[in-house]
């Protein structure tokens, strides 16, 4: 009896962690955002915008794709101004941009912060180019030549590829 009740427990505790797993899978789920426009530009604007700002959090993800808290939040914050404060494109990229940095641009500005981001991959594609020149130079001038035996080698099997080229010599 004591045998089938530890088997009761343990398909009880079976059950209750495949119900704690769905709640947090259900509990994981993203939320939808629902705002309300005044017309179709305005929503377009957000759209838009939430599209070209990247999340604070998250590795490449725009505030549109990501379900963090902080892009939950910008979103909110897009669209206060934009539907609200009634900002344009412009005035929203520059509140985000002072707030958050040039890091919530996909497409940051060149100045004194953010120039590696733009010279340093122009400079490792000059520095893969002139490593390819330089390879393809140093190929060029070096070149092979065959000794005398060799030639003769390359001559029988070019005159009779179907015999098997007979060598004094060991191969190398």
């Amino acid at each position: 009896m004591a045998r089938l009740s530890r088997g009761g427990s343990l398909v009880r505790f079976v059950v209750a962690c495949f119900a704690c797993w769905g709640m947090q899978a259900s509990l994981a789920a993203s939320q939808i955002d629902t705002f309300a426009f005044n017309d179709e530009i305005q929503e377009r604007r957000y759209r838009a915008l939430i599209e070209e700002f990247r999340c604070p959090k998250c590795l490449n993800t725009n505030l549109a794709g990501s379900d963090a808290p902080i892009a939950q939040d910008l979103r909110k914050v897009v669209y206060r101004l934009v539907v609200t404060e009634e900002l344009t494109d412009q005035q929203v990229r520059d509140y985000l941009q002072v707030r958050y940095g040039d890091f919530v641009l996909y497409d940051p500005p060149f100045n004194e912060r953010t120039w590696y981001i733009w010279l340093v991959p122009m400079g490792l594609g000059l520095l893969g180019i002139f490593v390819v020149l330089r390879l393809q130079r140093r190929a060029a001038r070096q070149h092979t030549e065959l000794d005398a035996a060799a030639q003769a080698r390359l001559q029988r099997i070019v005159q009779d590829p179907e015999r098997p080229a007979q060598s004094s010599e060991p191969e190398r």
